[in-house]
């Protein structure tokens, strides 16, 4: 018998001071029956530094990641359905990562935990061209710290303010520092 995926559900309510957006968000999610709470809290990560300000070229949605190859972690199509944003977590291969910005306008990667410097050193130089790639680790310690603060029924406060992530519950709170690996250019 095959496992189901897991329910999370999540309040947002996001102060992104870098980029003047001020928002809450009603976020269901799934946890994969192979994927870990640290994977899916740095999804919800992502979600929160890239949700754009607005849905006037589509909104920033979960996809099926894990259960489907061709989709991502989170993906934006515009009205026409264009791909606009496609975001990943973890550390997918050079192939994965040329074939998703020759689809979408914009590619983000979030890479956690101790292997990344492992990863990243072997495909730096393979996606140096992609001009459209952006590649953030979030450090391991860091990754572990969110995953401390999983719950079925999350209530989350986040604020960024020059590149700094404060993420908070009514209990506790984790400062968090992505690291640009790469950045894109256009």
């Amino acid at each position: 018998m095959a496992l189901k995926s897991t329910v999370y559900k999540a309040q947002l309510q996001l102060a992104d001071m870098d980029r003047a957006l001020y928002a809450d968000h009603a976020l269901t999610l799934a946890l994969h029956p192979s994927e870990t709470e640290e994977r899916l809290l740095v999804r919800l990560l992502a979600f929160a530094l890239l949700v754009p300000h607005d849905t006037d070229r589509g909104a920033l949605q979960f996809a099926r990641g894990l259960s489907d190859a061709d989709e991502p972690d989170l993906w934006q199509h515009d009205l026409t359905g264009a791909l606009v944003q496609w975001v990943e977590v973890g550390q997918p291969d050079e192939r994965r990562l040329a074939r998703a910005c020759g689809r979408a306008e914009r590619v983000s990667i979030f890479a956690y935990g101790s292997a990344v410097p492992i990863w990243w050193g072997g495909i730096q130089n393979k996606v140096a061209r992609l001009s459209n790639l952006a590649v953030w680790q979030l450090p391991a310690e860091q990754a572990r710290a969110l995953a401390a603060l999983a719950r079925r029924s999350m209530a989350w406060q986040v604020t960024v303010q020059d590149g700094t992530v404060w993420v908070g519950d009514e209990q506790h709170s984790v400062e968090l520092t992505p690291v640009a690996l790469k950045t894109a250019s256009r």
